[in-house]
C-alpha cells in the first residue's frame, strides 16, 4: 500500500514578507513540509536559515518569529520564494513535479519595490527556477539587478559547516 504522505500534493507557498524600502530580496524555492504546517518561512527546526540571519543582524536567538521577521524587514531585506505552486511529495525540491510549478510574479513585486537591488537565492533550486521561469518575464531595467546564488540552508544540504554556511552568505551584508 502507497504512503499518503508520498502523494504529490499541490502546495502552494507563503506571501512574501516586505518592509517599507527592501533593498536585498532573498529568495528560497518553496516551503518545505514543516515549514508549511507551522505557516513559517524556513520553520524547520535544523535549517541554518533563521541561525544565519540572526548572527548576521545581531537578533537575540530567542526571538520568535514575529521579531525575527521585523529585523529583517528593518534591514532592508525582503523574503519570498519563486515558486508560487506546485506538486510535490515531501519537501525535497527534487521531488518537485516540473510541469507543476507556476512562479511568483517577480515583475509586479519588483515594480512595487523598485528599491531591490540584490536578489540572493537561497541555493541551487531557487537560482535555477528564477533564470529560468521568473526573470525572461522582468522588464529589462528589473532584469539588470544583482543577482548572488548563497548555499542552501536546508538541512538536506550538508556539504557545508554551518561556519562555512555563514560565512558565504555574509556578502549579505554588504548589499544591505
Amino acid at each position: 500500500m502507497a504512503n499518503p504522505d508520498d502523494a504529490r500534493v499541490l502546495k502552494y507557498a507563503f506571501a512574501p514578507i516586505l518592509g517599507e524600502h527592501p533593498r536585498v530580496l532573498i529568495l528560497g524555492s518553496m516551503p518545505g513540509e514543516a515549514s508549511l504546517r507551522l505557516g513559517q518561512y524556513y520553520g524547520h527546526g535544523r535549517n541554518a536559515f533563521w541561525p544565519i540571519l540572526q548572527a548576521l543582524l545581531a537578533i537575540p536567538t530567542d526571538a520568535d518569529y514575529a521579531a525575527r521577521t521585523a529585523a529583517l524587514t528593518a534591514a532592508g531585506i525582503a523574503l519570498w520564494d519563486v515558486i508560487a505552486a506546485c506538486e510535490r511529495a515531501g519537501s525535497l525540491d527534487s521531488a518537485i513535479r516540473p510541469d507543476s510549478v507556476r512562479v511568483n510574479d517577480f515583475r509586479a513585486l519588483l515594480d512595487r519595490h523598485p528599491g531591490i537591488r540584490c536578489i540572493a537565492f537561497n541555493g541551487a533550486t531557487a537560482e535555477r527556477e528564477f533564470a529560468r521561469r521568473a526573470h525572461p518575464l522582468l522588464r529589462p531595467h528589473q532584469q539588470r539587478a544583482e543577482r548572488l546564488r548563497l548555499p542552501s540552508t536546508s538541512p538536506a544540504y550538508a556539504g557545508m559547516s554551518f561556519d562555512a554556511k555563514l560565512a558565504a552568505w555574509r556578502i549579505l551584508l554588504t548589499r544591505l
